[in-house]
């Protein structure tokens, strides 16, 4: 299993750095540092699993209340012709297809918290038609890449966080964002295509080719609106329309006298079983992630790699930001500790929100996803042990993604 080998590493290559500061550059700090951090990203672990309880019981309620009353399968049937060309070994109108969905329009409308439970629920459902129980399917490799992705729409956190660090347009990193993001999501989905043999037919090239004109008027609408209008729109859209959704569930099952408050009780055990189930696998990750961090191997990583570019005499600012995109694949929280450290006006080192390195960091931060944090925990759930080739899809949907990101700034930020 990748995930096995990629583990091992994290640990292995932390011990040595740490074992050369320590021998070769006399640093006494490091070693309490990094037991420091085993401690606080255990309890961290533990405290993002307790905070993912509620809104996992919150989800899978409603989420049972849309199966029992239909409503996950009208929205199966609409996005079949798309979704079975790209799932070919998902039975028709199986509920995994609206846990799909739901995934996927949670993350483009920048509302993590409602994703992940989504997500679980699609693994849940992916597992009990998979063949080999061990064995990562076609469908949860497609599946998995296209998360990981991070296709996001309206990026809601991002935008927040800008805001509360007083950049002069929050907004101001939208179009570049959406160009990044739909970048990575299609050349993941080109990849699975071409290594699962999926034929491009008419209709897939249809559907494609409809998201790239939805992505390309969005991209147009929001070019042509003032600082104010798109931040409202930015703030309010994503969450009317996923509270609409919960409404539509309700109102459905109410409709065909389903006991709505019994299907939201009963969903919501679930999601208590799925979200104590995780615990181990997200420990384990960030305890590995926090350990390489704190031995120094990031600093080294991104340090080279600015060594390099002005050996070559390459425009070196993006690097400012790397750590937080190198970050991102293992840690959201990480990710955005990063970024708020570069952008503190407080911060020595720090370059300012609306820097360039600020906008890249933003920009970094919503054009992919966790993808190690989500491997872990979505496998993890299931009891998968052999990812097959699902680390070199997503992580090639990534690096896409971050090269993509880097260019636009430059285009749109100089």
């Amino acid at each position: 299993m990748v995930l096995n080998i990629i583990w091992i590493l994290l640990f292995l290559i932390s011990f040595v750095i740490i074992l050369f500061k320590m021998l070769f550059l006399h640093d006494a700090t490091v070693m309490p540092a990094t037991v420091n951090a085993i401690t606080e990203s255990s309890k961290t672990a533990f405290e993002l699993c307790l905070g993912l309880t509620g809104a996992m019981c919150f989800w899978l309620g409603i989420m049972r209340i849309g199966e029992k009353g239909g409503a996950i399968t009208i929205f199966s049937r609409l996005i079949t012709p798309f979704f079975s060309r790209l799932f070919p070994d998902i039975p028709k109108d199986h509920p995994a297809m609206g846990s799909i969905l739901m995934n996927y329009s949670a993350n483009m409308l920048g509302l993590d918290n409602a994703a992940t439970p989504f997500g679980l629920k699609a693994m849940k459902e992916l597992q009990e038609i998979n063949p080999e129980k061990e064995t990562a399917s076609n469908a949860m490799i497609m599946f998995l890449t296209l998360n990981t992705a991070g296709f996001t729409i309206i990026p809601v956190s991002i935008i927040a966080f800008r805001a509360s660090a007083h950049a002069a347009n929050p907004t101001d990193i939208f179009i570049p964002l959406l160009i990044a993001t739909y970048g990575g999501m299609i050349s993941g989905l080109i990849l699975c295509t071409i290594i699962q043999k999926i034929k491009w037919d008419f209709v897939l090239t249809s559907w494609i080719a409809g998201m790239i004109a939805f992505v390309g008027g969005l991209t147009y609408l929001f070019s042509h609106m003032d600082k104010a209008r798109m931040e409202m729109v930015s703030n309010n859209l994503g969450g009317l329309i996923i509270f609409s959704i919960i409404i539509s569930f309700i109102s459905l099952a109410f409709y065909k006298k389903v006991d709505v408050y019994d299907a939201f009780i009963d969903g919501a055990k679930e999601g208590f079983d799925v979200a104590v189930k995780i615990i181990p696998y997200l420990v384990a990750m960030l305890v590995a992630i926090a350990i390489f961090r704190a031995s120094g191997g990031m600093t080294a990583i991104t340090d080279g790699i600015k060594y390099a570019f002005n050996a070559l005499g390459f425009d070196t600012r993006f690097v400012d930001a790397l750590p937080v995109a190198i970050m991102k694949p293992f840690s959201g929280g990480g990710a955005k500790g990063l970024m708020a450290e570069l952008i503190d006006p407080n911060n020595p080192a720090g370059l300012g929100v609306d820097s360039f390195a600020g906008r890249l960091a933003g920009i970094f931060n919503s054009s992919h996803d966790t993808t190690f944090y989500v491997l872990a925990v979505y496998f993890g759930s299931v009891a998968i042990k052999k990812t097959r080739y699902v680390v070199a899809t997503s992580l090639f949907a990534e690096l896409v993604s971050i090269i993509l990101s880097i260019v636009v700034c430059y285009v749109f930020f100089g």
